[in-house]
């Protein structure tokens, strides 16, 4: 299952040669994949858990400007006892600017340690 979200480049992400700082996409590849788990997970799961990046992978192909149209999507790879692998692709129409791999680990928010996922959250996504 593939969740998006769209937005235009803003100013703040433009860094000192014009184009959108290597930041912002990592932010945008956060950004996508917590407004995932919070459309998909009941308000339950979400006040139990919490995650938190494990490792960043990010491919840059392409630069973005202000004012481009940007599509970020995501969809979740293989889980573990307490990870789960999450792809994300950065669009400006048809170009593909950057594509990423990032291991997220659920947190127990009672805990604060790692807490195993269970088939039904794996079901959800």
């Amino acid at each position: 299952m593939r969740f998006s979200h769209s937005f235009t480049v803003s100013p703040r992400d433009i860094d000192e040669i014009g184009h959108v700082n290597n930041v912002a996409y990592l932010q945008w590849v956060q950004d996508v994949a917590v407004a995932h788990w919070q459309a998909e997970v009941t308000d339950e799961m979400q006040a139990a858990y919490f995650w938190v990046v494990v490792r960043h992978e990010l491919d840059y192909k392409k630069p973005a400007f202000e004012t481009d149209e940007i599509i970020v999507t995501t969809w979740v790879g293989q889980w573990t006892a307490v990870t789960c692998e999450r792809f994300t692709e950065n669009r400006r129409g048809d170009d593909l600017l950057v594509k990423g791999r990032t291991v997220w680990c659920m947190i127990d928010r009672t805990t604060s340690k790692p807490a195993r996922i269970g088939k039904e959250l794996i079901g959800l996504f």
